[in-house]
């Protein structure tokens, strides 16, 4: 079973204008539409079984449509093969509300994104978020490191995300970008060891510019396979989850890198879906006689 723990997509309506308006910013490739189709058809194509959507709350009040969508997304996921994460504002006062409504509807995790909300990680308002959703059993993914659309912003550097989880302790934790994007020397020497999760998301190929920019080949390079190999097994595999933040890299191309990285085929199979349906309580379907 493979499983990418990190995508996104986009209503039909807005997808062709956010891919644009983030391709442009982030000087990035797209490598699927954005749309709930566009992801199935890459899925089809790679062989992936499940891709699980983090949506993201950009202001207070959001977050209503937002987890009605996911929750309705989840009862139809063994049919689409599409799961969704719910979202949340640091603004949200009723954060416990919030996560206890989406605990009580099957809703797995939330996905926070301290650089788009504009608030540290160790702050008290993510702080109260994440303790809260350990208390529901329920995971949580953070955007970790620096982001391509916002040079410099440090509101979820590796050294506040090592403040906060002394403080906080959070039972089912996720990192994105490998543990901090652009941050990797840092994550090998402060998060290696810790009870968290890596995913490998927009992380291990090489950035393809988008129509109308340009790109140097030495700007924003990827984990080398041997960097990406060292970090696996200091981490431990089976901390280690699949993902690609399509439609910003390809879950064919990003499947390729990991199958050709040297890691042992026990440890392609951990990352690739063993961790993430273990984690998401997602149970193989037998097949049929």
């Amino acid at each position: 079973m493979i499983i990418d723990f990190h995508t996104h997509v986009f209503p039909k309506s807005l997808a062709e204008r956010a891919v644009e308006k983030l391709a442009k910013s982030a000087r990035a490739l797209n490598y699927a539409d954005g749309t709930a189709e566009g992801l199935q058809d890459s899925m089809r194509e790679a062989g992936v079984d499940y891709s699980l959507l983090l949506p993201v709350v950009t202001r207070a009040g959001q977050q209503e449509d937002i987890n009605r969508i996911a929750v309705e997304t989840n009862a139809r996921a063994a049919e689409t093969g599409l799961l969704s994460f719910g979202g949340i504002h640091p603004e949200n006062e009723n954060y416990r509300e919030i996560l206890r409504n989406l605990a009580e509807n099957g809703v797995k995790g939330i996905k926070i994104h301290p650089v788009f909300q504009q608030v540290p990680i160790d702050d008290i308002r993510f702080q109260r978020i994440i303790a809260c959703a350990s208390e529901n059993d329920m995971i949580v993914i953070t955007h970790a490191g620096y982001d391509i659309g916002f040079p410099g912003a440090d509101q979820a550097s590796v050294s506040r995300i090592v403040k906060m989880l002394d403080m906080v302790k959070p039972e089912k934790f996720v990192l994105a970008h490998m543990g901090g994007w652009e941050c990797w020397e840092e994550v090998e020497e402060s998060i290696a060891g810790r009870k968290v999760w890596l995913d490998t998301a927009f992380s291990l190929l090489e950035i393809e510019p988008a129509p109308g920019t340009q790109r140097s080949a030495e700007e924003d390079p990827p984990l080398s396979k041997a960097q990406f190999c060292r970090m696996v097994r200091k981490m431990g595999a089976e901390r280690i989850l699949f993902g690609t933040d399509s439609p910003w890299s390809g879950q064919k191309e990003m499947l390729t890198v990991i199958r050709e990285s040297g890691l042992s085929r026990t440890e392609q199979d951990a990352i690739l879906g063993e961790n993430a349906a273990g984690l998401l309580d997602i149970r193989p379907v037998p097949p049929k006689c």
